[in-house]
């Protein structure tokens, strides 16, 4: 049986993508792939395929060292879509982005969760043979669509109205998020609930950390931020809802969007190139935010529209299955065990 060792801090900050996609796939090893590969984490002996989901430079280092096997390297984000995320001073911002590269350099294979990130990879040096597109998914165990009563319920449970128009968002709260526009949302729209789940996780070097602390201290009184929600309850503020928001101006592949469709949410998305060629027809998009707030004046009126956003998410989760991800790894991580 094949051992692969996986190195991973994904869990070491609270709220973010790259965590809940290491879960999703550790979770795969254990249950759907536990007969083909035996699985270590963090374990410095030898093994076929060393597995870097993250870049902490104690795992750069351990690359040097004899036993890895063949170097996987996850690639969750690029220098350039940091912009709008961390506010990191020069030089030590091009010194960062200098050794994510060199990082990603190191690695023998890499897997990317966006082809559009295959050419600014080869842009970077690394050959395009060298990589590999596998796309996120999510557990149908622990994201599920419930019915009406069942929604009305957890309205009632998280103190929420159950008759209003509900859009959610999640992910952390920062600019590259689009939380300015989808604040001035919800204060353009008044009649609407809009509820926001996540944090700060990393914090004052958050770019824009004083003005979005100031909305989160004191929201419009139709937004709520209730803070970062832990995974397993996750699925009630997706269920609660009527729409999905995520107005980024930068994304790779968002497990959030990828939740979402598996509750079988209506999702709008600020109609970013890179999901034309993972999820194109699957959203409601919005090029900007008057065409977001347009959306929003018709979509809580459209039941007809909804439905079919409904059906779409629920399409999408179908493709981003456990199964259907489960055959694309195990071929992965043999092909490479062979040319290891």
């Amino acid at each position: 049986m094949l051992k692969i060792n996986m190195f991973s801090a994904a869990d070491s900050v609270k709220g973010q993508g790259v965590g809940s996609a290491y879960n999703e796939l550790m979770n795969l090893m254990k249950t759907r792939l536990n007969q083909d590969f035996t699985v270590t984490v963090n374990r410095y002996g030898k093994a076929d395929i060393s597995h870097y989901h993250t870049i902490n430079f104690p795992y750069y280092l351990s690359t040097f060292l004899p036993g890895r096997g063949r170097k996987i390297g996850y690639v969750h984000f690029l220098p350039e879509t940091l912009e709008g995320s961390l506010k990191i001073p020069q030089p030590f911002r091009g010194i960062f982005y200098k050794y994510v590269i060199a990082f990603y350099k190191r690695m023998d294979h890499i897997v990317v969760v966006n082809p559009t990130f295959i050419p600014k990879l080869v842009a970077y040096g690394i050959p395009e043979e060298r990589v590999t597109y596998i796309p996120n998914f999510v557990s149908r165990q622990e994201f599920y669509p419930v019915d009406a009563a069942k929604k009305q319920a957890l309205r009632r449970q998280y103190h929420y109205a159950e008759q209003r128009f509900t859009i959610l968002g999640i992910g952390q709260i920062q600019e590259r998020k689009g939380l300015f526009d989808f604040i001035k949302l919800a204060r353009n729209n008044p009649d609407l609930q809009f509820i926001w789940a996540g944090g700060f996780s990393f914090g004052r070097i958050t770019d824009g950390y004083a003005e979005l602390k100031k909305v989160v201290d004191d929201p419009p009184a139709n937004l709520s931020f209730p803070g970062i929600v832990d995974r397993d309850k996750l699925v009630d503020y997706y269920n609660l809802a009527d729409l999905f928001l995520l107005p980024s101006f930068n994304e790779l592949f968002p497990m959030s969007v990828l939740e979402a469709f598996s509750t079988g949410t209506p999702v709008m998305l600020r109609d970013l190139d890179l999901y034309h060629a993972i999820i194109a027809g699957d959203y409601a998009p919005a090029k900007d935010y008057a065409e977001m707030n347009q959306l929003l004046q018709t979509l809580p009126h459209d039941s007809a529209a909804l439905a079919h956003w409904h059906q779409q998410s629920l399409a999408a989760a179908d493709r981003y299955s456990e199964e259907h991800l489960a055959q694309i790894w195990r071929q992965f991580y043999r092909q490479q065990a062979k040319e290891g």
